[in-house]
C-alpha cells in the first residue's frame, strides 16, 4: 500500500475562505494541507501553497516565530511560491524514506520545485528552502514575516552584508540567500526568476541574540547530509509487511517528534488546534505524556529501533524520579514539571477557535493510570532486553508502595476531563497493571519485594473493578463506577492482560463500544453529548484516531479479521497525501481535527500494522 494518495482536495470545500496576502489570494488552510519538517528538536508546518505557518524556535515548546496557523499572516509566516498568476497543477511528496519535502508547481511559464527541510541539528537550528527550476522560466515570489513570542513581537530588522537579520529580546534569526530582499510594511519580500536547471537556496538560522552569527550553512551539502541521515535511519526498520510505506512514514514522524538530546517524544509539535472547529477544546500538546510510554516503546522495539526505545525509557525514568506522590501525567521534553497554562489572547485561533492555550493545566491533574503506564513500560523494556540498574527497581517499588494507599481514590482519568473526579474503570485497571507488573518482576526476575502483599493488592483491585465497573445487564464494562456510559479506553482491558480476549465480558465490551461509540465507522473516546458524562466542556469532538486503531486491534484479537482490516484501511485513507494524521477525524465535516501531526495516532497505526502482519504470518504458518 502506498503512502501517497489523493488527499482531501486542496480548496475543494465551499466553506473554505479566500484570504488575500500581499496581493495574492490564498485559500484557508486545512490541517490536511500541511506537511511536517523538523530537526528532532523543533518542527515546522509547511502549507500546500508554500507558506510556513508554524515554527517554534529553538525547541518544540519555545515561543513560535511563525504563528499564522493560529492567526493570520500578521502573526508570522514565510512563503515561497510562483508569483501571482495561473497555477495549472500542484504536486508534493516527501523524498522516499526521508523528511525532505518537495513541492512542484506547473505554470504557463514552466515548472518549479521548492525543497524544504531542516538538517538534523548539531548546533543551532537551520531551515533550508531550495528553489529549483524544472522547466521554462518561472517568476517566483517570497515574503518573510518574523513575529517572535507567538506572533506578538515584531523584531528589529537590519542587514548584515547580504543577510537579513531579525532581533528581539533573546531571539535572532538570520536569512541568507542570493536573492535580495526588500523591507516594507514590517516584512521582507522579493520577486525573482528561476530557470530550468537553476537552484536558488534560502537558509534561515536561529541563534541567541547575545551570541555571534553562526557559520554559514551550505544548503546543498546540508541536503545531501539530511537525505543520507534519514535513508540510513529507515534502513533499520524491521517491518516488511503489506503496510510498509505507512509504517515507515509513521516512524519517521515519530522520530521527528523526538527531542533528540533527551529522548522525550512530544505528543504533537502544535498547540490549540481545535478538536471542535470554532470551539474551546484547544490544548497545548508540545509535551511528553506518560500515557504514551508503553505503546511507544512497543512500536519502537517491534520495528527495530532499540536505540530510540532506550532513549525514551531513559527519559521516562529521569522524568518520574522523585517522590511518587508528585508524579505527573506529562513533562516537558527535558523533564520539566512546571507547564503552567496561559492564554495568548492576541491570537484569534485556528478558524476562530479560541482560546489559544500555551502550557497545559492538566499537568496538575491526578490520574491514577499513570502508575500503571510507567510500570508497564518498564516491564516491557525489561522483557525486550533493555536492562537497567537496581535504581529503576527501587523507583518501581516506591511507585507501587504509594499506589497501595491511593488506588481507591477517584481521579480525572486518562482523557483529562475537566470535570469532577470519578472512579474511572480504565484508571483502576491500570492500577491493577502496576501491581501485576510488580508481582511479575519478583516472580520472574527474582527482584526483592513484598510478594504476598502485592498479590493481595492485585486481587483486590481486580475484584472491585469486576464488581463495580461492570454492567452485567448489558454485558459491558463502563466508563466509571455507576456510570451508564462507555469509554474507548476499555478496549485496552485485554491488551494489558486484565482479562483474556475470549472472556465474554471483554467481547461484550468490544461489541458495546462498537455499537455506541462508533460514528460513521470511527470510534469516539466517549460521548460528550450526554449529561451523565464527566466532561463538562461545551461542544463536541471528532473520532479519536488512536481509539479507532484500538478497535481494529480488538476486532482482530477476537477473530474478526475482515472487520479489523477494513477499519484499519479506512483509517489509512484518512491520512493526508503525505501520510500524516492529526489527533481526531470529524465525520461531520470530513476533516482532520486536533493537534497535528499526532504521535498518539501514528504509534497505534504502527502497532496495528504489525499485529495484522503477525496474524497473516500465523495464518500462513497454520496452512503450511
Amino acid at each position: 500500500m502506498s503512502e501517497q494518495r489523493s488527499g482531501i482536495g486542496y480548496g475543494t470545500s465551499a466553506s473554505n475562505v479566500i484570504l488575500v496576502i500581499g496581493g495574492v489570494s490564498r485559500v484557508s488552510t486545512w490541517l490536511e494541507d500541511y506537511a511536517l519538517i523538523g530537526d528532532m528538536q523543533t518542527a515546522a508546518l509547511v502549507a500546500r501553497d508554500g507558506s510556513i505557518d508554524w515554527m517554534c524556535l529553538p525547541h518544540f515548546d519555545s515561543p513560535a516565530a511563525f504563528a499564522a496557523l493560529l492567526g493570520d499572516e500578521q502573526n508570522g509566516h514565510w512563503w515561497i511560491r510562483p508569483a501571482a498568476g495561473s497555477i495549472r497543477a500542484t504536486r508534493r511528496r516527501y523524498r522516499p524514506e526521508t523528511l525532505i519535502l518537495e513541492c512542484e508547481w506547473d505554470t504557463p511559464e514552466g515548472t518549479v520545485r521548492v525543497i524544504d527541510f531542516m538538517p538534523p541539528r548539531t548546533g543551532v537550528p537551520h531551515l533550508v528552502r531550495i528553489v529549483e527550476g524544472v522547466s521554462g522560466s518561472v517568476r517566483m515570489s517570497t515574503a518573510l514575516r518574523l513575529r517572535f513570542d507567538y506572533g506578538n513581537v515584531v523584531p528589529w530588522i537590519h542587514r548584515s552584508g547580504t543577510e537579513v537579520v531579525a532581533v528581539a529580546g533573546p531571539d535572532s534569526v538570520w536569512l541568507s540567500s542570493p536573492v535580495p530582499m526588500e523591507g516594507h510594511n514590517f516584512m521582507h519580500d522579493s520577486t525573482f526568476t528561476v530557470s530550468a536547471g537553476q537552484r536558488i537556496p534560502f537558509v534561515m538560522t536561529w541563534h541567541p541574540s547575545h551570541t555571534e552569527e553562526s557559520d554559514h550553512l551550505d544548503a546543498e551539502k546540508a541536503l545531501s547530509r539530511t537525505e543520507r541521515f534519514w535513508r540510513e535511519w529507515v534502513e533499520k526498520c524491521a517491518y516488511e509487511g503489506d503496510y510498509r510505506d505507512a509504517v515507515v512514514r509513521s516512524l519517521i514522524t515519530l522520530k521527528a517528534l523526538t527531542y533528540r538530546p533527551t529522548g522525550g517524544i512530544v505528543a504533537a509539535p502544535t498547540t490549540s488546534l481545535p478538536e471542535d472547529i470554532g470551539g474551546v477544546r484547544n490544548w497545548d500538546y508540545r509535551y511528553c505524556w506518560l500515557r504514551d510510554a508503553t505503546i511507544t516503546l512497543e512500536a519502537l522495539m517491534r520495528s527495530g529501533y532499540t536505540d530510540e526505545a532506550h532513549a525514551w525509557r531513559e527519559w521516562l525514568v529521569r522524568a518520574v524520579a522523585g517522590e511518587p506522590q508528585h508524579m505527573q501525567i506529562m513533562y516537558g521534553v527535558r523533564g520539566e514539571r512546571r507547564l503552567s497554562e496561559w492564554e495568548a489572547d492576541w491570537l484569534p485561533g485556528y478558524e476562530s477557535s479560541r482560546p489559544v492555550r500555551i502550557g497545559n493545566a492538566a499537568v496538575g491533574q491526578y490520574q491514577l493510570d499513570v502508575y500503571g503506564e510507567v510500570m508497564d513500560a518498564l516491564d516491557l523494556a525489561r522483557r525486550s532486553g533493555l536492562h537497567s540498574g537496581e535504581h529503576v527497581w527501587g523507583l518501581q517499588r516506591s511507585l507501587v508502595n504509594y499506589l497501595e494507599w491511593c488506588w481507591d481514590e477517584p481521579d480525572e482519568g486518562l482523557w483529562e476531563v475537566r470535570g469532577p473526579r470519578q472512579h474511572f474503570v480504565h484508571s483502576k485497571v491500570m492500577a491493577w497493571v502496576a501491581a501485576d507488573r510488580a508481582v511479575r518482576m519478583i516472580e520472574e526476575f527474582g527482584k526483592e519485594g513484598p510478594l504476598e502483599r502485592w498479590r493481595s493488592l492485585r486481587d483486590t483491585i481486580h475484584a472491585e473493578v469486576c464488581e463495580y465497573g461492570y454492567d452485567a445487564r448489558r454485558n459491558t464494562f463502563t466508563q466509571y463506577y455507576g456510570s451508564q456510559e462507555l469509554d474507548a479506553a476499555l478496549l485496552l482491558i485485554p491488551e494489558v492482560g486484565f482479562l483474556p480476549y475470549d472472556d465474554p465480558r471483554v467481547v461484550g465490551t468490544i461489541e458495546a463500544i462498537r455499537d455506541d461509540l462508533m460514528v460513521d465507522g470511527f470510534v469516539l473516546r466517549y460521548r460528550t453529548d450526554r449529561e451523565d458524562v464527566a466532561d463538562k466542556l461545551p461542544g463536541d469532538e471528532g473520532a479519536f484516531l488512536a481509539c479507532s486503531f484500538w478497535m481494529a486491534n480488538a476486532l482482530l484479537s477476537i477473530g474478526r479479521e475482515k472487520e479489523a482490516r477494513d477499519l484499519f484501511e479506512r483509517l489509512l485513507a484518512l491520512r493526508n497525501d503525505l501520510g500524516l494524521l492529526a489527533e481526531e477525524y470529524d465525520p461531520r465535516t470530513g476533516r482532520q481535527v486536533g493537534n497535528f501531526p499526532q504521535a498518539f495516532s501514528h504509534v497505534p497505526l504502527v502497532t496495528t500494522a504489525l499485529n495484522l502482519s503477525r496474524h497473516d504470518g500465523h495464518r500462513r504458518g497454520e496452512g503450511a
